[in-house]
Parts: C-alpha cells; structure tokens; sequence
C-alpha cells in the first residue's frame, strides 16, 4: 500500500505528471515504502518522510518523472544496500546512473566539513573561500546530468525544513545550515533556481542568527498585509496609467526574504523602516523607449528622490546591466523601489554576465572564466525555458524528452575534482592520472610516487580519473635510492597535466646536468694528473680561466664548450698568456680576414703603429665595446668590454689596460666568432645549419659537435663582417627543427 506523508499529498507529488508518468510514480513509491519502514537518514528524520519531502519540491519545480523516482530511490544503497541492487532491473539504466550521481554528490558534505576546519592561521580565510569555490564547480562538474543537483538541492532544503520543524538548535543544525550558506544556497542563486535560493539562505539564517532572524521575521509579520495591500494597490495604479499611455508591460511585486533584508541592513547599516527596498516591484516593457516613458509616469505619479535614480541603460555597470532604478515617495510617505528595462536587458540581467551571482557573490570580480560562466548562464536558461513550458505544455512528450536530454548533456567543466583521504579537493584537468593528482599535491610527492589507490582499489598509474573518487598515493620514503619520476611518465597516457611534465623534465635536466657536471670533474682531474698538479687550488685554478666557480668550470668542460688545452696551458705558462690567447693579427696585413691577416680596424686610443691583435677567448668584431690590454712582446690584445679572462688580467694589472675603439676598416674584413648550438639530436641537423650559415654568406672555418643522451652539442667558429650578421644568423638557427639553444660563445 502506497504510504503518503501527513507532510506532503499526493497531488503535490504528482503535479505535471501524466496520468501514465504518475502511475510509474506511485508504482516506485510503493517499491520504497517498506524498505524505508523504520529506518531514518543521517539527520533523523524518518526516510520515507525525507524522500516524499525531496519529491514535492522537485515537483514544485516541474521536474521530469525520473527525477522524482530518482529522489525516491537514492537512500536505498546508504539504508538498503541489497535492494538497491534491484534498481536497474525495476526501473532502467538511467535510474542507476541518477541514484549513482545523487550519492557521489553526498561525498560533498565530508569534504564540506573539511572546510571549516582548515588552519586557522595566515590567510586561513582566504584559502577556505578559495576552496569552497572549488568546491561549488566541483558539484556541478560531478553532476553530468544536471537533475544529480536539482535533486541534490532539494534534498538540503528539505533537511533544513526538517531542522526548522523540530526546532533544532544543536551543532549538527549549524553545521548544516553554515555549508549550505556556504555552498548550496550560492549553487542555486547560480543556477537561477529562485524559489530553492531563497528558501535555502532564509533557513540557513534562522539557524546561524536566530535573534537576528526572528526580529527581521517580526518587523516583515507586522507590516505583511499594509506591505502587500500597499504593493497591489500601486500594481493597480501603475497598470492603469500605462494602458491609458498605450503602453504593453508586465508589473510584478519583488518581495524580499529575511535574510537579503538583513544583508542590506547591516551592508548599509541602517534601520529596517529606511530600507527602500523592502517594497519594490518591476516594470518589464518592449523597447527602450518605452522604459523612459515609464519612467515619466512612474515619476508623474508619485515623488521622486533624485539622489536614488540611475540610469544604467545609458551608462550600462562594467559588466553590460542594464535597466533604470528609481526610488519614489508614495501616499503614506514611505519609499518604493521600482526597476524598468525592456525583455532584452532583463534576459541579460538574470542570465547574461550581469546575473545576480556576478554581482551580489564576487563584489563585482571576474573570478570565473568566461566559458564556465557562458554554461552557467546557458543552464540557467534552460532551466527557466523548462519552468516556462511546463505551465502549458507539460505532457507534450516531446517537448519534456528534448528538455531531459539537453540537461542531460550539460557539461560545465573541462576540469575534474578528485578529493584526498582527508576530503580536501584537487582540481586537475580532464584525463588527469594519480601522477598529475601526485605533483598537484607536492613535487616531492610525485618524484617518490609508486603506486595509487582509487576509492580503496589499487589501480595503474595511467588511469584516468573521474569527478569525485578519492585517490590516495603511494610514496617511497623520502632519500630512497629508487625514488625519482619514470621517462614514461612524459607520455600523454601517464600525464595529461602540461605541470606536471614540466616538473618530471625538470628532474631529468637537473639528473642531465649532475652528470654533465660528474663528466667534467673527471675530465678537469685528469688534466691535473696528466700534468702532475693534483695538489692545485680548483677554485683558484677556475678564477684565473675566468669562471665564477669552479662548478661552473665543470659545466663548461663538461658540455664542451672549454677547451682542456686552456686548462694545460695556464698550468704551464704565465697567466696572462693563457688568458689573452690572442691571434698573431697585425695592420700590415692585406687579407679579407683577420684570422689571415687582414686589418682589424682596431685603433688604440692616443697613440699610433701599435701592433693589435683580438683576443680568441672573447673573439670581439664590430661593433662591440672594446678593450686593450698591453702584452708582453705581443703588443695589445683586444677583448670585448664583458669579457671574463679580461676581467681577471684587469684585476691583477690594471696599469696595463688601454682604451681602444673600432676605427676604420675595409668592408670586406671578416672577424671569427663562435657559435654554440644545442639540439635534440637527428639526421640532417648539421647540414641545415650550416645550409644557414650558406645563405647568410658566412664562411664557416671551425666546426665541432658531440652527441649524447639524444642532444647534439655543436660550436662553430664563423666569420662576419659585423654582429647584425650575427645576430640575424642567431634568430634563423633558432627557427631550425630541433634546435632547442642557440648563442654566440
């Protein structure tokens, strides 16, 4: 026998149905009756009433018939494990995936709660609203049939009405009421489900400021029936004056719950009886025009405050709103709020990036993408289209399929949100895996990653995750000689996070450049012994060669961009000898390089017939900023201004250090330069490069490369006639495949 709540009637249960979806109605109704005999839901309240009581209010919004089964149906795997098994024979496929949905969104209150409870210090605040944001997209991505939230917002108004009929005050109340402030209330007011955002903030309140609560309740019970005669009388009036004006337009009243009053009260600190708002109502016309014809009557039938009007049809807010606000005194002297806009502006207003949420929630900040917020709106109208076309057509079958598919389909997120063994929430992309979900938590976390669990079952670590299952990782301990990410890790079937390859590259450069650095320590301590000076100072030894640490000597040699023979010599010879290394260069030369012999075109500043020559550490061609420096039997020595072995010969003699510029020279003259290249190593590089160096007519005389780890090291020794050529041969190499660094030495 079917059992109806003293609460509920059937008719509320059953409104909109046909007479065919009210009898599959009443057929599960009576399916449910017995397994929710006795047994209560986590609040308390007797199940059956709790389920009838979720169903009315889904009704109350016009809902299909499986959304309504479905809120008979989603206590039974919490209550009545074994005949939730049943579901899908009884009652279909989509039943099971709806009760599915409905309880991976009951995963929310745990997390919820979590909420309240993050760390109480710096920027506590700050991260608990940041979460919570998460936590609001995180439902909706969850839900990918829109009627989960529907009926999961349903579900919290009716626990809440339950509170406020047996008067419960515990924490269990208030815990209750302050997650739903927090996270339902907001998902409604974003959904544009009015009726259910208002009831779920005024109930929320009640619980969280009684007192408050209670004298706002009192003050609205006093003046309800002079508030309400007052708003029907004006609706009259205005009625009449514009049909006398040939004017079509709808007038509604736009009454306030408790808990807006209160806002407004406290934002604006002042009294009750000051707010303009507590009356008001809406003016809804065709055309602009019309709305400053309005305006006029508005303001011809009663006195307007000036300071309360803005047009913001003429000055629209930064964010596109629209309409006109007035404020005018009537008959018993008390303000009355009224708003006119055409059909246009008040689509835009209630779905458009001016909807309430925007500017009531974020204080006016664009905080959500543009895309998430286009589908916001998008479901919004959806929702109102439905509401709008079951007044008149609801048992149109096609209609009500077309509705249920589209909602169905709604998707609001290319994100997913798994939650930790401990609730928190963690937004990855879609087709995230445990590795994108262990670098989200910490670098570290991810390096020492080795396995995962996925609600409770171990799974690979490419599995894709989906909205709401919680994953727990797996880690080696902390310096373990195994921990560190796997190559494989960079494929896209183990990581779909651009993050989280940056980090696990990251690790593999830093390995990279471990070795790099290991290889030239061997090679710079076999010079040593080959030359029998071991005992030698290496920090001391790396200054003189000009590098700022003797790690970075390493590097150098490592990745053969230093020549060892620098290295033997400045152990052999006088260091600045070693350090000025320069070509035997002189102006008497007639050749079209100076490598050869040709001018440099280098004059030294206050004197004449000084044999220069540049130096090969540095390799300066115009227009660089030059220097000289006064060798012993070799005349002047030129380096660029930046140049490190310079810099060191400077330090030791400065008396030796001469002014030099670019003087004149022949426009044929070429200067060597060198050209280091790093590549991912394939077939065909080196000739693409030099076919540049080809069309930039630059004559290449030097060439070395050294291959490893799939990389290709390569310096070239070129000769230019100035640094523009170099600096566009520079940004040709950069463009070549593979080339992934490209410099001047």
């Amino acid at each position: 026998m079917v059992s109806i709540s003293a609460t509920v009637s059937e008719s509320q249960l059953l409104e909109g149905l046909s007479e065919a979806e009210a009898e599959r109605f009443l057929q599960a109704l009576e399916f449910v009756t017995p397994l929710y005999s006795g047994k209560d839901v986590i609040t308390g309240q007797n199940a059956l009433q709790f389920v009838q009581g979720v169903v009315s209010t889904l009704a109350m919004l016009r809902t299909d018939i499986d959304t309504r089964i479905a809120a008979l149906l989603f206590e039974l795997p919490a209550l009545c494990p074994a005949a939730a098994e049943q579901i899908e024979a009884r009652f279909g496929r989509e039943l099971v995936e709806l009760v599915s949905g409905i309880r991976r969104l009951m995963k929310l209150r745990e997390a919820a709660l979590t909420q309240h409870d993050v760390g109480r210090g710096k920027d506590a605040a700050g991260k608990a609203a940041t979460q919570m944001e998460t936590l609001r997209k995180m439902m909706l991505a969850m839900a990918t049939d829109m009627r989960v939230v529907l009926i999961r917002l349903a579900s919290r108004v009716t626990t809440l009405r339950y509170f406020a009929e047996c008067k419960r005050d515990d924490g269990a109340a208030q815990q209750y009421a302050s997650e739903t402030m927090d996270l339902y209330a907001p998902l409604a007011n974003r959904l544009g489900v009015w009726q259910l955002k208002w009831e779920l903030e005024d109930l929320s309140f009640r619980f969280l400021e009684p007192a408050q609560y209670k004298r706002i309740a009192k003050m609205l019970e006093e003046k309800r029936l002079e508030r309400e005669s007052f708003v029907v009388s004006a609706i009259a009036r205005l009625n009449s004056e514009l049909k006398a004006a040939g004017i079509k337009a709808e007038v509604s009243g736009r009454p306030k719950h408790i808990y807006s009053i209160w806002k407004k009260m406290k934002g604006k600190d002042v009294n009750f009886d000051e707010l303009y708002d507590v009356r008001a109502f809406r003016v809804i016309v065709n055309d602009i025009k019309d709305c400053y014809t309005v305006l006029g009557i508005v303001h011809n039938a009663w006195v307007p405050l000036p300071r309360e009007f803005d047009d913001y049809i003429s000055r629209p807010k930064p964010n596109g709103y629209k309409s006109l606000h007035t404020v005018v005194v009537v008959e018993d002297g008390r303000p009355l709020e009224v708003q006119i806009r055409t059909r246009e502006m008040h689509q835009f207003a209630e779905y458009g990036v001016a909807a309430h949420w925007r500017y009531k929630e974020s204080g006016g900040s664009n905080f959500l993408a543009q895309e998430y917020d286009e589908k916001i709106a998008w479901l919004r109208q959806l929702l109102a289209w439905k509401t709008d076309v079951a007044e008149t057509v609801v048992e149109h079958e096609d209609v009500q399929r077309e509705w249920v598919e589209k909602l169905k389909a709604a998707s609001l997120d290319d994100r997913i949100y798994v939650l930790t063994p401990q609730a928190r929430v963690i937004e990855l992309p879609r087709n995230a895996t445990p590795i994108d979900f262990a670098y989200q938590l910490h670098t570290d976390v991810g390096h020492r990653c080795r396995g995962a669990r996925v609600d409770h079952v171990m799974v690979p670590l490419n599995t894709p995750l989906k909205n709401g299952q919680t994953v727990e990782i797996i880690t080696l301990k902390a310096g373990s000689a195994q921990s560190g990410p796997s190559r494989d890790w960079l494929n896209q079937e183990y990581s779909a996070s651009t993050r989280t390859k940056s980090k696990i590259r990251a690790w593999f450069n830093a390995i990279d450049q471990q070795e790099t650095l290991s290889n030239g320590r061997a090679l710079v301590e076999k010079t040593l012994q080959r030359e029998g000076k071991t005992a030698v100072n290496l920090e001391e030894l790396a200054r003189k060669l000009g590098f700022a640490a003797v790690d970075d000597l390493f590097l150098s040699v490592g990745k053969d961009e230093f020549s060892l023979r620098q290295i033997e010599t400045v152990l052999r010879d006088n260091v600045e000898t070693v350090l000025v290394d320069e070509f035997s260069i002189t102006n008497k030369s007639k050749s079209s390089s100076v490598t050869q012999g040709a001018k440099s075109g280098v004059l030294v500043v206050g004197t004449d017939g000084l044999m220069t020559q540049l130096a090969r550490c540095c390799k300066p061609a115009p227009p660089d900023d030059i220097v000289g420096f006064v060798t012993r039997g070799k005349g002047v020595s030129i380096h660029r201004l930046t140049c490190k072995n310079f810099a060191e010969m400077r330090n030791k003699a400065p008396e030796r250090v001469i002014q030099t510029t670019w003087g004149g020279h022949d426009k044929d003259t070429v200067y060597p330069v060198d050209i280091f290249v790093l590549a991912q190593d394939r077939q065909g590089l080196l000739r693409d490069i030099s076919e540049v160096f080809s069309r930039e007519k630059m004559n290449v005389i030097g060439v070395q490369t050294q291959s490893a780890k799939s990389q290709a090291r390569m310096s070239f020794t070129v000769e230019i006639a100035g640094t523009a050529m170099l600096q566009r041969a520079l940004m040709v190499i950069q463009e070549v495949s593979g080339v992934l660094e490209v410099r001047r030495q």
